[in-house]
């Protein structure tokens, strides 16, 4: 797929002491319009899918809300949730939490109600529904059992006892905040079983026209390969019936991404004033606004994953020797904004409380130069031909070109196959592939999810129902090692944070010595504004913005009106 620069139009409207009013709209306006750009294309909108891939995360985090956030700072804040209370009975074993959840509407003005939290996560435990996330919900009553189809959806211990009311029931006492932490994972967002039940062979995520969010904003139109059309949630937590102003939680009226211009074009269009907002830098550009931009740290490592099912691939001295023959270093100063890897968990997921950076206690895993030699010594005489499978835009490209050329070097044939969207999703879905490029997404700020899923227990992929023996799917095509399965195992079964992190990176030592995956940069985000902006950029710990309370000096002059 082309690298575009998505080009959102966004109406910032102004408050009183810009406006010079009492009341920010007149009766016949809506607001403004005005281009910006997040990220590039993407093809579905399923928030429990959408870990592939940077710039989905950026787009999904405007349109679904979950019961928790984690703001700038790394801190956990209620966001659908308006309270929980947590009963305890250590005689019978029970151990319940009650999540209430805030009055607000879907954006086709039905009521969020506690019916759809259960139905996302029940979707998610389904055997037959494909989904990393699921380790996340495992502490929850029989949750391990229905994912593996020995028990029934219906004795999952999850139930709605109130239109606003969760009750969620677990297997033995956890860390209820981590629980919580975990729930500001954009997998874990409500959904709506009306809407998602129509589509059957199609995911409803790419009938994003016909998706019903809970966020701020809402998807009003997608033409493929062309735009993407946001507005405003006018029913995101107002008082319709008290006729609440249009604009009280949402200032922006309309985003529109545009999809037709590639991200050196609209790069251009900033410097031309065109657009406000830049969310990626053209690769060309990027060393000119480093000290301009706003740059963050992102809970995701761009990596390289094998199809270890391919006889290429099933030799870990192989996989290793790989890895080992890549300067890390020189694949940054093609990004830019990244650093070397240095394991597979970035520096800003958390390790033994919220805060305390479990790449930083884990140390370094993976060297950041090349050791081209010892490549060598491991890989032996076992070179043959196969393809390195990634997104066709820029980045994607120019690493996998940089890691062609070195591995070549090392006696291999290797091509690169740079695919649109939709035939990238394919093939990572159904493992086509030799060695795939992904946006390797932290799923929660807990390391324990990101690495579990590697344990064919945890893996969230269901069962094999083709097997006999109803075996659970790897995550990883064909990788499984015992060892690592009784860490992860261990590490679940340890509810103290502080006390199973010695072996959770254990589990991630193991892992960088059989290498199913290469981490090649953590990966950062950067992006730029004009002088138009005044406040209201905010930023969450997931990567996205938030843009409700955007405001612009002579917002007017990008005024769309009431029809």
């Amino acid at each position: 797929m082309k690298k575009v620069i998505s080009t959102l139009l966004l109406a910032g409207m102004c408050m009183s002491l810009f406006a010079g009013c009492g009341s920010t709209l007149k009766e016949e306006e809506k607001g403004a319009t005005i281009n910006l750009y997040i990220g590039s294309e993407l093809c579905d909108f399923d928030p429990a899918l959408a870990f592939t891939d940077d710039s989905a995360v950026k787009v999904l985090g405007l349109v679904y809300e979950g019961l928790t956030r984690i703001n700038e700072k790394g801190k956990v804040e209620n966001a659908l949730m308006k309270s929980y209370e947590v009963f305890e009975d250590d005689e019978k074993g029970e151990y319940r939490m009650e999540i209430t959840i805030k009055e607000t509407k879907w954006s086709d003005g039905r009521l969020v109600s506690a019916d759809d939290v259960v139905y996302a996560w029940k979707r998610i435990l389904d055997p037959e529904f494909s989904n990393a996330a699921a380790p996340l919900l495992f502490d929850i009553k029989n949750a391990r059992d229905v994912k593996a189809g020995d028990n029934s959806i219906d004795d999952l211990g999850i139930a709605a006892i109130d239109t606003d009311v969760i009750e969620v029931q677990f297997e033995t006492k956890i860390d209820y905040k981590l629980f919580l932490e975990n729930c500001a994972s954009l997998a874990l967002v409500p959904l709506r079983e009306d809407i998602v039940s129509r589509y059957k062979e199609q995911s409803f995520g790419a009938a994003s026209t016909t998706m019903c969010s809970n966020g701020p904003f809402a998807v009003k139109g997608l033409d493929e390969g062309e735009r993407l059309m946001l507005e405003r949630n006018v029913y995101y937590y107002r008082d319709t019936e008290n006729d609440e102003a249009l604009d009280k939680y949402v200032l922006p009226y309309r985003l529109i991404v545009n999809f037709e211009n590639d991200e050196e074009a609209n790069t251009l269009a900033y410097e031309n004033g065109e657009i406000f907002y830049l969310g990626e830098i053209a690769m060309s550009k990027r060393a000119d606004y480093e000290k301009e931009a706003t740059i963050s740290d992102l809970l995701s490592t761009h990596s390289y994953m094998f199809n270890t099912e391919n006889k290429l691939f099933t030799s870990a001295e192989v996989r290793r020797g790989l890895s080992m023959a890549l300067d890390r270093n020189a694949i940054v100063d093609i990004v830019t904004y990244a650093e070397p890897a240095t394991g597979l968990i970035p520096g800003v997921v958390y390790d033994t409380k919220i805060g305390d950076s479990f790449r930083a206690n884990g140390g370094d895993l993976i060297s950041a130069s090349a050791d081209v030699s010892g490549a060598k010594s491991l890989i032996g005489s076992k070179t043959g031909k196969f393809t390195i499978t990634c997104r066709d835009n820029a980045l994607e490209v120019a690493i996998a070109e940089y890691c062609q050329g070195v591995w070549e070097g090392l006696g291999f044939n290797v091509s690169v196959d740079a695919l649109d969207y939709e035939d990238y999703r394919e093939a990572y879905t159904t493992g086509d592939y030799d060695v795939i490029a992904l946006d390797y997404q932290c799923i929660s700020t807990d390391s324990f999810g990101a690495l579990a899923v590697f344990a064919p227990l945890f893996s969230g992929m269901g069962i094999d129902i083709q097997n006999d023996n109803y075996d659970p799917v790897p995550y990883v095509q064909g990788y499984e090692n015992e060892e690592y399965n009784a860490l992860i195992e261990s590490a679940f079964a340890e509810k103290n944070r502080a006390a199973r992190s010695s072996i959770l990176h254990d589990a991630e030592e193991l892992l960088m010595e059989d290498m199913p995956i290469i981490p090649l940069i953590f990966n950062k985000d950067a992006y730029v504004y004009n002088d138009d902006v005044l406040s209201g950029i905010d930023d969450y710990y997931y990567g996205y913005r938030d843009f409700n309370r955007l405001n612009m000096k002579n917002w007017r002059d990008y005024e769309t009106t009431a029809e």
